[in-house]
């Protein structure tokens, strides 16, 4: 099994498993392969570094903890460290699920039921579906605001 690190046109990194590097190529040959995040299939293998399990290879030696080295050395303010893109795009997805899981999938009627819940002709709740950015400016001059949101394909069916 080969984990390889990919990468979209768009900067978007994954990881994908494939039986050998000829099932990877083959696959993203054949349009299979797809960013996870946009649905891009321009992908682009990543370098990355594999582990190597050696016998008889020596211990590493154990590593200082950042607490004790922080308690030994002068006190200097630590500057915090910017979020990570994997980080940034762990949170992005879960924010996704938890939103698909909070709302009801109105589908292409969506502009209609927006409308239905803001007039009391439907009960309040939240909604997502499909509306064209003709329909999304329709809702906002009404009153209706609403926002855009790019579901990662394989997340904008039902969840399990």
């Amino acid at each position: 099994m080969k984990v390889l690190n990919l990468r979209c046109a768009n900067g978007h990194g994954f990881e994908g498993w494939f039986a050998s590097d000829d099932d990877y190529m083959d696959q993203n040959g054949r349009g299979l392969v797809e960013c996870p995040m946009c649905a891009d299939k321009v992908i682009t293998r990543m370098p990355s570094a594999p582990r190597l399990n050696l016998s008889g290879a020596r211990e590493a030696e154990p590593a200082v903890s950042a607490s004790a080295s922080a308690s030994t050395s002068p006190s200097t303010p630590q500057q915090p460290q910017p979020p990570q893109p994997a980080d940034l795009q762990a949170a992005f997805m879960k924010a996704v699920r938890e939103m698909i899981q909070r709302t009801e999938d109105v589908g292409p009627r969506f502009a209609e039921e927006a409308r239905r819940i803001h007039y009391g002709e439907a009960p309040e709740r939240g909604i997502r579906g499909k509306a064209s950015a003709e329909e999304r400016e329709a809702l906002r001059d009404e009153g209706i605001e609403t926002f855009a949101l790019p579901v990662p394909p394989g997340l904008d069916g039902p969840l399990q």
